[in-house]
């Protein structure tokens, strides 16, 4: 059985090859996309939601030492809402809703080359005390950011992968 599943395996990798998927980080710390994620700069967001993200951010672009030739600017919106109701008319169950439009914006002449949004949502249970209510609501962020960040993040690589002169290594001009 083990033998006709290897088997199987072998005789779909043909096919599977002329699907169109590629990888997206081909040519690994060297390739063209991590290349161009190591040349974003995240702009300072407000806040602590703003904080967390761009922290998230940061940890997630590459760092190659090249000059940031891009760079992503980001409006938050972070909402919690009631959902469950309890008899006394308490809240029972909250939403904490993130969502981020942000812009990649090329440094020299701020043009706009990717204008999108990212988001995510998650539940917390509203317990008795007040303390653990708040922890959860702050651990939440703490995720959403994560998640949201990895959206802001695969994007732009697929934009960079997608756009040759974005993926391509922008070569510093000679000081005059």
């Amino acid at each position: 059985m083990k033998h006709l599943a290897i088997l199987g395996a072998l005789a779909l990798a043909p096919a599977l090859s002329g699907c169109g998927l590629h990888p997206l980080y081909a040519g690994g710390s060297s390739g063209p996309v991590a290349g161009a994620l190591g040349q974003v700069e995240v702009a300072p967001i407000a806040g602590k939601n703003g904080w967390l993200m761009a922290t998230a951010l940061r940890d997630r672009l590459p760092s190659n030492g090249a000059p940031a030739v891009y760079r992503i600017d980001i409006r938050l919106d972070d909402a919690i809402s009631g959902l469950g109701v309890r008899t006394d008319d308490s809240v029972s169950r909250e939403r904490r809703t993130l969502r981020a439009r942000y812009q990649l914006v090329r440094i020299g002449d701020n043009s706009v080359l990717l204008d999108a949004t990212a988001g995510s949502d998650a539940g917390i249970d509203v317990v008795r005390s007040e303390y653990a209510t708040i922890a959860a609501e702050n651990t939440a962020l703490e995720r959403l950011s994560g998640i949201v960040a990895d959206q802001i993040v695969a994007r732009i690589a697929l934009y960079a992968r997608n756009t040759p002169a974005v993926a391509a290594p922008q070569a510093p001009t000679p000081a005059k």
